[in-house]
C-alpha cells in the first residue's frame, strides 16, 4: 500500500511535465514556427520565441528565415556552341509570410527542390545569348541577367535572392589555346604598331631638328651680312665725313703749310706767266723767295 501511494504520485507528476513540455513550442532566432495540426498545415505561424500550443496533436515545425550560402556548378553552352563550366555562389533566404506554403508545397529541404534545378536552368538560358568571346568580356552583364531571370522564377516560392555572383567560369582547352593565341597575335600588333608610330615620332623630331638648325644657320648667316654691311657703311659714312671736314678746313696757309711739308728744297725748273709770285718763305725773317721765271 505504501508503494502504491509512493509511486501513483509519481506518476501522476510525470504525467503532468510531459503534459506541460508538449504544450511548449520554441521557434528558434531567424526563423517562423508553422503550426502542423494532427499532419497538417494549418496556415498559421508563430515568430521566435516561446509559445503554448495543444499538446500531442499540435506541432510546430521550424523554417529558417536566415540568409544561406549556396553553391552550385553549371554546365552550359555558349551562343558559339562552346561548353562553359560555371561556378555559381547565391546567397539567399525564404520570406517568412511564405515559410508555411513552403512547408506545405515543398518541404524544409527546398534548396535542393527548387533552388539548385532553378540555377542550372537559367545559367543554362542565358549563357547561350551570348557567345564566349562576349562572356569573358562582359561576365557582369550575363551575372545580372542570371540574377535577374533566377529571381523571378523563385519568386512566387518566397525565396529571395540576397546575392548571386559568378565565382569562375572555363572553357575547353581547344578555346583556352584558340584565346591565347589570339592575344598574342593582338599583341604583336599592337607592339608593331607603336615601334611604328616611335619610328615616325623620331624621324619628325630629327626633321623638326634639322630645320630648326638650317633656320637658324641662315638668320646668323643674314645677321653676319647685316653686320657687315653696316660695319662698311658706318666706314663709308665716317670717311666723308672726315673728307668734308677737311675740305672745309683747308685754307690757304694749310694749303702752302703742306706744300712747304712736300718740298724736296729744290726750286722749280719752270714758272709759268702769273706764277712769278712768291711761293715759299723759307726764311726765319719771314723773307719770300722769288719764282725763277721763264724766258717768254
Amino acid at each position: 500500500m505504501k508503494a502504491k501511494k509512493i509511486i501513483i504520485p509519481i506518476i501522476v507528476l510525470l504525467v503532468a511535465a510531459i503534459l506541460v513540455l508538449s504544450s511548449i513550442a520554441t521557434v528558434p532566432v531567424g526563423s517562423t514556427g508553422v503550426v502542423v495540426q494532427m499532419g497538417r498545415v494549418t496556415g498559421q505561424t508563430l515568430a521566435e520565441g516561446v509559445h503554448f500550443k495543444a499538446p500531442f496533436i499540435t506541432e510546430v515545425v521550424a523554417m529558417s528565415n536566415m540568409v544561406r550560402k549556396l553553391d552550385v556548378e553549371t554546365a552550359s553552352t555558349s551562343k558559339d556552341l562552346q561548353a562553359i563550366t560555371s561556378g555559381i555562389s547565391i546567397n539567399y533566404h525564404l520570406a517568412a509570410e511564405r515559410s508555411a506554403s513552403m512547408y506545405q508545397t515543398v518541404g524544409k529541404d527546398y534548396a535542393d527542390t527548387l533552388l539548385q534545378p532553378a540555377v542550372q536552368e537559367c545559367v543554362k538560358s542565358v549563357m547561350a545569348r551570348y557567345s564566349a568571346e562576349q562572356l569573358i568580356t562582359n561576365r557582369s552583364a550575363a551575372s545580372v541577367a542570371i540574377s535577374d531571370e533566377l529571381t523571378a522564377k523563385l519568386s512566387s516560392y518566397g525565396i529571395i535572392i540576397d546575392e548571386f555572383n559568378i565565382v569562375d567560369f572555363s572553357f575547353s582547352a581547344e578555346f583556352d589555346a584558340a584565346i591565347e593565341a589570339k592575344q598574342v597575335a593582338e599583341q604583336n600588333k599592337i607592339r608593331a604598331q607603336t615601334e611604328k608610330e616611335q619610328r615616325v615620332i623620331e624621324a619628325e623630331a630629327n626633321a623638326s631638328e634639322k630645320t630648326i638648325a638650317a633656320q637658324a644657320e641662315a638668320d646668323a648667316t643674314r645677321l653676319r651680312a647685316q653686320a657687315e654691311a653696316d660695319a662698311i657703311k658706318i666706314k663709308a659714312d665716317a670717311e666723308a665725313e672726315a673728307n668734308n671736314k677737311l675740305n672745309s678746313s683747308l685754307s690757304g696757309n694749310v694749303l702752302q703749310y703742306n706744300a712747304i711739308e712736300k718740298w724736296n728744297g729744290e726750286y722749280p725748273q719752270v714758272v709759268s706767266g702769273d706764277e712769278s709770285s712768291l711761293l715759299i718763305d723759307i726764311s726765319k725773317g719771314g723773307t719770300s723767295v722769288p719764282a725763277a721765271t721763264t724766258g717768254e
